[in-house]
Protein backbone atom coordinates (compact mmCIF):
# COMPACT_ATOMS: atom_id res chain seq x y z
CA UNK A 1 0.00 0.00 0.00
CA UNK A 2 3.22 2.26 0.80
CA UNK A 3 4.42 1.45 -2.95
CA UNK A 4 7.54 0.45 -1.88
CA UNK A 5 9.10 -2.83 -3.39
CA UNK A 6 8.45 -6.01 -2.07
CA UNK A 7 12.31 -6.98 -2.73
CA UNK A 8 12.70 -4.17 -0.77
CA UNK A 9 10.70 -5.23 2.18
CA UNK A 10 11.68 -8.73 2.33
CA UNK A 11 8.36 -9.82 0.35
CA UNK A 12 7.50 -12.52 -1.53
CA UNK A 13 7.09 -13.19 -5.06
CA UNK A 14 3.51 -13.25 -4.64
CA UNK A 15 3.77 -9.97 -2.79
CA UNK A 16 6.15 -8.25 -5.54
CA UNK A 17 3.12 -9.14 -8.12
CA UNK A 18 1.00 -7.31 -6.00
CA UNK A 19 3.21 -3.93 -5.82
CA UNK A 20 3.62 -4.06 -8.93
CA UNK A 21 0.39 -1.88 -9.81
CA UNK A 22 1.39 1.98 -9.96
CA UNK A 23 1.89 3.27 -6.12
CA UNK A 24 -0.40 6.75 -5.40
CA UNK A 25 2.12 9.17 -7.45
CA UNK A 26 1.39 7.52 -10.47
CA UNK A 27 4.39 5.22 -11.02
CA UNK A 28 4.04 2.98 -14.08
CA UNK A 29 3.45 -0.46 -12.84
CA UNK A 30 3.20 -2.76 -15.66
CA UNK A 31 2.66 -2.40 -19.62
CA UNK A 32 -0.81 -1.16 -19.10
CA UNK A 33 0.01 1.85 -17.32
CA UNK A 34 3.09 2.80 -19.50
CA UNK A 35 0.60 2.84 -22.53
CA UNK A 36 -2.03 5.31 -20.57
CA UNK A 37 0.94 7.43 -19.98
CA UNK A 38 2.01 7.95 -23.17
CA UNK A 39 -1.97 8.36 -24.25
CA UNK A 40 -2.14 11.02 -21.46
CA UNK A 41 0.98 12.81 -22.59
CA UNK A 42 -0.16 12.68 -26.50
CA UNK A 43 -3.61 14.19 -25.39
CA UNK A 44 -1.74 17.12 -23.38
CA UNK A 45 0.49 17.30 -26.77
CA UNK A 46 -2.53 18.10 -28.80
CA UNK A 47 -4.40 20.37 -26.17
CA UNK A 48 -0.99 22.85 -26.24
CA UNK A 49 -2.19 23.23 -30.05
CA UNK A 50 -5.31 25.11 -28.54
CA UNK A 51 -3.38 28.28 -27.00
CA UNK A 52 -3.88 31.81 -27.77
CA UNK A 53 -1.72 32.10 -30.67
CA UNK A 54 -2.52 28.92 -32.33
CA UNK A 55 -5.87 30.66 -31.60
CA UNK A 56 -4.95 34.20 -33.70
CA UNK A 57 -3.64 32.50 -36.51
CA UNK A 58 -7.19 30.48 -37.17
CA UNK A 59 -8.84 33.39 -36.73
CA UNK A 60 -6.45 35.00 -39.46
CA UNK A 61 -7.47 32.27 -41.61
CA UNK A 62 -10.95 32.53 -41.21
CA UNK A 63 -11.16 36.12 -41.80
CA UNK A 64 -9.63 35.61 -45.31
CA UNK A 65 -13.06 34.30 -47.31
CA UNK A 66 -14.79 37.10 -45.17
CA UNK A 67 -12.55 39.17 -46.63
CA UNK A 68 -12.90 38.81 -50.09
CA UNK A 69 -17.06 38.08 -49.68
CA UNK A 70 -16.96 42.27 -48.29
CA UNK A 71 -14.53 43.52 -50.83
CA UNK A 72 -16.33 41.79 -53.63
CA UNK A 73 -19.78 42.46 -52.57
CA UNK A 74 -22.23 44.76 -54.68
CA UNK A 75 -19.60 44.35 -57.42
CA UNK A 76 -16.36 45.86 -55.40
CA UNK A 77 -17.41 49.10 -54.73
CA UNK A 78 -19.79 50.04 -52.18
CA UNK A 79 -18.05 52.34 -49.72
CA UNK A 80 -19.34 50.37 -46.98
CA UNK A 81 -18.34 47.11 -47.56
CA UNK A 82 -15.13 48.54 -48.58
CA UNK A 83 -14.99 49.80 -45.01
CA UNK A 84 -15.81 46.55 -43.63
CA UNK A 85 -13.47 44.85 -45.65
CA UNK A 86 -10.45 47.10 -44.48
CA UNK A 87 -11.82 46.63 -41.10
CA UNK A 88 -11.13 42.45 -41.50
CA UNK A 89 -7.85 43.08 -43.05
CA UNK A 90 -6.77 45.43 -39.72
CA UNK A 91 -7.70 42.59 -37.78
CA UNK A 92 -5.48 40.12 -39.72
CA UNK A 93 -2.85 42.36 -39.85
CA UNK A 94 -2.67 43.02 -36.05
CA UNK A 95 -3.20 39.27 -35.39
CA UNK A 96 -0.06 38.60 -37.11
CA UNK A 97 1.97 41.23 -34.82
CA UNK A 98 0.62 39.36 -31.65
CA UNK A 99 0.21 35.65 -32.34
CA UNK A 100 4.03 35.66 -33.16
CA UNK A 101 4.69 37.81 -29.95
CA UNK A 102 2.98 35.49 -27.89
CA UNK A 103 4.56 32.46 -29.36
CA UNK A 104 7.71 33.65 -28.84
CA UNK A 105 7.27 34.88 -25.57
CA UNK A 106 5.24 32.70 -23.61
CA UNK A 107 7.13 29.73 -25.37
CA UNK A 108 3.63 28.51 -27.27
CA UNK A 109 5.50 27.74 -30.20
CA UNK A 110 3.86 24.91 -32.44
CA UNK A 111 4.75 22.68 -35.53
CA UNK A 112 0.90 23.80 -36.30
CA UNK A 113 1.74 27.69 -35.80
CA UNK A 114 4.94 27.38 -37.65
CA UNK A 115 3.07 26.30 -41.09
CA UNK A 116 -0.32 27.93 -40.21
CA UNK A 117 1.38 31.34 -39.30
CA UNK A 118 3.22 31.87 -42.81
CA UNK A 119 0.11 30.56 -44.99
CA UNK A 120 -1.98 33.16 -42.92
CA UNK A 121 -0.12 36.15 -43.59
CA UNK A 122 0.56 35.18 -47.25
CA UNK A 123 -3.50 34.26 -47.86
CA UNK A 124 -4.75 37.79 -46.68
CA UNK A 125 -2.26 39.82 -48.34
CA UNK A 126 -2.58 37.67 -51.98
CA UNK A 127 -6.68 38.26 -51.14
CA UNK A 128 -6.61 41.79 -50.90
CA UNK A 129 -3.93 41.94 -53.86
CA UNK A 130 -5.59 40.03 -56.17
CA UNK A 131 -8.57 41.32 -55.45
CA UNK A 132 -7.63 45.05 -55.46
CA UNK A 133 -5.89 44.12 -59.13
CA UNK A 134 -9.12 42.16 -60.28
CA UNK A 135 -11.41 45.54 -59.12
CA UNK A 136 -8.70 47.33 -61.35
CA UNK A 137 -7.71 49.25 -58.58
CA UNK A 138 -4.01 48.12 -58.09
CA UNK A 139 -2.06 47.19 -61.83
CA UNK A 140 -1.03 43.67 -61.75
CA UNK A 141 2.40 43.99 -62.03
CA UNK A 142 2.08 45.20 -58.90
CA UNK A 143 0.39 42.02 -57.29
CA UNK A 144 3.10 39.92 -59.44
CA UNK A 145 5.93 41.50 -57.90
CA UNK A 146 4.61 41.42 -54.28
CA UNK A 147 3.36 38.18 -54.10
CA UNK A 148 6.40 36.60 -56.19
CA UNK A 149 8.36 38.08 -53.85
CA UNK A 150 6.91 36.46 -51.20
CA UNK A 151 6.61 33.36 -52.50
CA UNK A 152 10.50 33.35 -53.78
CA UNK A 153 11.61 33.87 -50.09
CA UNK A 154 9.99 31.44 -48.79
CA UNK A 155 10.83 29.02 -51.00
CA UNK A 156 14.53 30.28 -50.04
CA UNK A 157 14.02 29.74 -46.64
CA UNK A 158 13.52 26.04 -47.11
CA UNK A 159 15.92 25.45 -49.46
CA UNK A 160 19.07 27.26 -47.57
CA UNK A 161 17.11 25.47 -44.19
CA UNK A 162 20.23 22.86 -44.35
CA UNK A 163 22.53 25.11 -43.69
CA UNK A 164 20.65 27.23 -41.27
CA UNK A 165 17.68 30.13 -40.73
CA UNK A 166 17.63 33.55 -42.10
CA UNK A 167 16.61 36.28 -39.70
CA UNK A 168 14.10 38.36 -40.05
CA UNK A 169 15.49 41.51 -40.77
CA UNK A 170 14.47 45.47 -39.86
CA UNK A 171 14.16 45.89 -43.56
CA UNK A 172 12.17 43.14 -44.06
CA UNK A 173 9.47 44.36 -40.66
CA UNK A 174 9.12 47.86 -42.77
CA UNK A 175 8.43 46.23 -46.10
CA UNK A 176 5.29 44.37 -44.13
CA UNK A 177 4.19 47.71 -42.49
CA UNK A 178 4.35 49.35 -45.67
CA UNK A 179 2.64 46.86 -47.13
CA UNK A 180 -0.06 46.46 -44.81
CA UNK A 181 -0.34 50.35 -44.98
CA UNK A 182 -0.67 50.61 -48.60
CA UNK A 183 -2.85 48.29 -49.16
CA UNK A 184 -5.10 49.10 -46.60
CA UNK A 185 -5.42 52.29 -47.86
CA UNK A 186 -6.02 50.90 -51.35
CA UNK A 187 -8.74 48.98 -49.55
CA UNK A 188 -10.87 51.87 -48.65
CA UNK A 189 -12.82 54.18 -51.12
CA UNK A 190 -10.42 56.85 -50.96
CA UNK A 191 -10.58 60.00 -53.11
CA UNK A 192 -8.43 63.23 -53.49
CA UNK A 193 -5.29 63.77 -51.63
CA UNK A 194 -5.59 60.41 -49.12
CA UNK A 195 -5.90 58.80 -52.62
CA UNK A 196 -2.81 60.30 -53.98
CA UNK A 197 -1.05 59.43 -50.83
CA UNK A 198 -1.69 55.54 -50.80
CA UNK A 199 0.07 56.03 -54.67
CA UNK A 200 3.39 57.09 -53.03
CA UNK A 201 2.58 54.55 -50.07
CA UNK A 202 2.45 52.10 -52.34
CA UNK A 203 5.48 52.82 -54.13
CA UNK A 204 7.89 53.15 -51.02
CA UNK A 205 6.16 49.17 -50.18
CA UNK A 206 7.05 48.47 -53.65
CA UNK A 207 10.71 49.23 -53.71
CA UNK A 208 11.15 48.00 -49.94
CA UNK A 209 9.57 44.61 -51.31
CA UNK A 210 12.32 44.36 -54.19
CA UNK A 211 15.45 45.41 -52.34
CA UNK A 212 14.40 43.38 -48.97
CA UNK A 213 14.49 40.28 -51.44
CA UNK A 214 17.71 40.91 -53.06
CA UNK A 215 18.98 41.37 -49.65
CA UNK A 216 17.46 37.85 -48.76
CA UNK A 217 19.05 35.90 -52.08
CA UNK A 218 22.06 37.68 -50.86
CA UNK A 219 21.75 36.04 -47.13
CA UNK A 220 21.15 32.94 -48.73
CA UNK A 221 23.66 32.75 -50.87
CA UNK A 222 26.56 33.28 -47.90
CA UNK A 223 24.93 31.03 -45.72
CA UNK A 224 24.67 28.46 -48.04
CA UNK A 225 29.22 29.02 -49.16
CA UNK A 226 29.13 28.99 -45.11
CA UNK A 227 27.53 25.68 -44.40
CA UNK A 228 29.29 23.85 -47.05
CA UNK A 229 32.62 25.00 -45.51
CA UNK A 230 31.72 24.48 -42.60
CA UNK A 231 30.74 20.98 -43.47
CA UNK A 232 34.06 20.68 -45.72
CA UNK A 233 35.84 21.78 -42.35
CA UNK A 234 34.55 19.07 -40.25
CA UNK A 235 34.87 16.10 -42.56
CA UNK A 236 38.59 17.09 -43.11
CA UNK A 237 38.84 17.32 -39.05
CA UNK A 238 37.51 13.85 -38.86
CA UNK A 239 39.43 12.38 -41.59
CA UNK A 240 42.83 13.35 -39.77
Amino acid sequence: MTGVPASAAGGSPSAKGATSAPDASGAPGDGKQVRGGKLTAAAVDQASLWNIANILTMIRLVLVPGFVALMLADGGYDPAMRAWAWAAFAVAMITDIFDGHLARTYNLVTDFGKIADPIADKAIMGAALICLSGLGDLPWWVTVVILGRELGVTLLRFVVIRYGVIPASRGGKLKTLAQGTAVGMYILALTGALATLRFWVMAVAVVLTVVTGLDYVRQAIVLRRQGIAARRAAAEEAAR
